[in-house]
């Protein structure tokens, strides 16, 4: 026989036994359906990890710490300076590096004042690092004493000759921070009734606002930003007027930051910079991979869940091959008596669980997508207790992705193939003779 009669015999015999092997069918729809539901819920969660950590931060950034000194591989003492800024740059996957220097300064916009961390990077680095401005313009190269507030910074501004406190009360900027009329100083009591009282005189620089940054939880909504030059500067002239005594030579930083390309390459770039340089790094994606990994957890025990239904599912598949033999045998030993190839008569009966399987596994699959679209729609607010119960927040309950619903279908084939494997060695190995007598 050639395959295309193979093909319509099997479905043929399939067709006759129609409730058979709907209810064949239907066991690997619940299987499979099972399991990619299950699964999917795994994915949604790590998808609400990731989701919920990107509002936190950007996730291709390291921050690299070493309070100015490290220690390489070869036990030598390193220091965070201009050099080995450039050695970060080299690294295989890196794009972008900034020093970045800290400062607590006084912003004054007309009698408003707020106190706030100030951050300085190079200017041209801001975007590539994924700075977003909902307002103004982002730092670029030449600015001096440009600033970029955070969306929260720009709250904190108060007038501290009527009200109390520092103005640290969050919600809408109380001043438009994008202007010109902006004075950056190291004097905390700047503004306030006890300005000038102490016997400390600091500079005070004319500034201006450009830009309002566009994220509002994440932790650069709580800083400000200018040239590392300009701050670098500021920061020169508040310690001079301190007391402190300033060496002259190269400048050595307490962090950097440094951006790579890929996130998957986030872990390899930690691990040159901590182990080969000698710095401590952080980045989200460490945060990340521990939350994947309890959603990988979570979707294995899920997963095992639904892979007892298919399991089920392969029993009642074996099931109705071996009592479609015990049916079928004057059929068998008819073919067998008129010339039938025993593979011909083996490869029927896999192709039948084969085909069962196969439909199973589509029927399957389109029902899984329902569901999610169902889980992700109708039952999503009934669902936000499950997800908080597992630690994530988010958008969506499951996600279904394509290589899951292409591997479903080919496994519950399989399923069925491996169910049908020990029925249709039994159907070809039947004897022609003890076939006939018996029917």
């Amino acid at each position: 026989m050639n395959n295309r009669d193979i093909i319509e015999l099997c479905a043929g015999n399939l067709l006759r036994r129609r409730t058979r092997t709907i209810l064949a069918v239907i066991g690997v729809v619940v299987g499979t359906c099972a399991i990619v539901v299950m699964l999917s819920i795994g994915f949604g969660l790590s998808a609400n990890y990731q989701e919920q950590i990107e509002s936190y931060g950007n996730l291709h950034t390291v921050q690299v710490y070493g309070y100015g000194r490290g220690m390489d591989s070869s036990g030598k003492t390193t220091e965070l300076d201009d050099k080995t800024i450039a050695s970060m740059e080299g690294i295989p996957g890196v794009s972008a590096v900034t020093p970045v220097i800290e400062q607590y300064l006084t912003l004054a916009i007309g009698r408003m004042v707020c106190s706030t961390s100030m951050y300085g990077i190079r200017p041209e680095s801001m975007e590539t690092f994924g700075f977003e401005v909902g307002e103004g313009r982002l730092l670029e190269a030449g600015d001096k004493y440009a600033v970029v507030f955070g969306r929260n910074v720009a709250s904190w501004f108060y007038n501290p000759r009527q009200q109390q406190g520092s103005g640290w009360g969050g919600g809408e900027p109380t001043v438009d921070v994008i202007t010109s009329d902006l004075i950056l100083t190291g004097d905390w009591s700047y503004g306030t009734p006890q300005e000038g009282e102490g016997d400390i005189h600091y500079e005070t620089y004319k500034g201006q606002g450009v830009g309002l940054l566009a994220a509002e939880n994440d932790e650069s909504s709580y800083r400000a930003y200018m040239s590392l030059d300009a701050l670098k500067e500021i920061q020169t002239e508040i310690r001079k007027a301190n007391g402190e005594v300033i060496n002259g030579g190269k400048t050595v930083y307490q962090q950097a930051l440094v951006y790579v390309d890929d996130i998957n390459d986030v872990g390899g770039v930690c691990d040159v910079i901590r182990d080969e340089m000698g710095f401590e790094t952080y980045s989200l994606n460490d945060w990340l991979e521990s939350m994947k990994e309890t959603a990988a957890m979570i979707q294995g025990i899920l997963g095992g869940i639904g892979a007892i239904s298919l399991l089920v599912a392969a029993l009642g598949i074996a099931n109705t091959m071996i009592m479609s033999i015990y049916e079928r045998t004057r059929e068998i030993g008819v073919m067998k008596v008129i010339g039938a190839n025993l593979r011909d008569i083996r490869k029927m009966f896999l192709l039948e669980a084969g085909m069962i399987g196969f439909l199973g596994g589509l029927a399957g699959l389109g029902f899984s997508y329902i569901i999610s679209l169902m889980l992700n729609t109708v039952l999503l607010p009934f669902m936000q207790g499950f997800l908080g119960s597992m630690g994530s927040s988010g958008s969506v309950v499951s996600v279904i992705p394509y290589w899951v619903s292409g591997s479903a279908l080919l496994f519950a084939t399989f399923i069925g193939l491996a169910s049908g494997y020990y029925p249709a060695k039994r159907a070809m190995n039947l004897s022609a003779l003890e076939g006939l007598k018996n029917e």
